[in-house]
């Protein structure tokens, strides 16, 4: 079996992924982290009711490492008011915008319009190339932007995204400003696909981040480990035939 490429001389970056303020924070303390990611989803399930005050106290514990935050609107422009009021919030604030509406309309001519401002943009919610293209030819090469190719929901459908990923980056070879985020990881070994298929950044929750620790374990001790959790976990549990 071949050795496990060590964490620090990955070339993809991580992102951490969540809407846990104090989890955010505590994370900047890892080298490993080198941006962060949050949506509306994960914001609901934190309990986050007051988006300005929770954005602004995160970018006060994170520093000068990149963050996006998600536009929330269904009409274009509110998203694009909401936008430039995301925006406004630091230098280091990405704005996500979804790939379409809910009726599926492109949000290309807003993403073009927000980017020729020069504005950061982070493009979401994307699953196939043609959506990639579409995004690449808004977002152009001058504004940082990023493409969130939802890599793990590609998978859900039992299709493999690792090919879907590295067209992706080789159609992104040409527009230096944007970077290709592996987004919605299902296990750690996606930052090892990731990396494979030359991806710049991917995503990962806090319990994904929490595994890196296991990354390159010896596997002889790591199934002792596991016998061992069994035989305790049974004593614990007091069980009796």
């Amino acid at each position: 079996m071949s050795a496990v490429k060590p964490l620090e001389d990955l070339h993809v970056k991580i992102f951490a992924d969540g809407a846990d303020q104090k989890t955010m924070v505590d994370l900047c303390a890892n080298p490993l982290i080198r941006g962060f990611t949050t949506n509306p989803t994960m914001m609901r399930m934190a309990g986050v009711a007051d988006y300005e005050a929770f954005a602004r106290s995160v970018l006060l514990g994170i520093g000068n490492r990149p963050i996006s935050f998600e536009v929330f609107s269904d009409d274009a422009a509110e998203m694009e008011r909401q936008a430039r009021t995301i925006a406004s919030w630091g230098e280091n604030v990405y704005v996500k915008i979804p790939v379409t509406d809910t009726a599926g309309n492109s949000t290309g001519t807003l993403v073009r319009k927000l980017a020729g401002d020069g504005m950061k943009l982070n493009v979401t919610a994307l699953m196939t190339l043609a959506q990639v293209e579409q995004a690449r030819d808004a977002l152009g090469t001058a504004a940082p932007a990023y493409i969130s190719l939802f890599a793990g929901r590609i998978a859900d459908t039992g299709v493999d995204p690792v090919p879907i990923v590295s067209q992706a980056v080789s159609m992104l070879a040409d527009h230096k400003n944007i970077e290709l985020i592996w987004a919605s990881p299902r296990e750690l070994l996606n930052l090892f696909h990731a990396e494979s298929a030359g991806c710049h950044v991917i995503t990962m929750t806090q319990e994904l981040i929490k595994k890196l620790a296991v990354v390159g374990k010896d596997l002889d001790a790591y199934s002792l480990e596991t016998v061992k959790m069994f035989y305790e976990d049974g004593a614990r549990a007091k069980l009796a035939l």
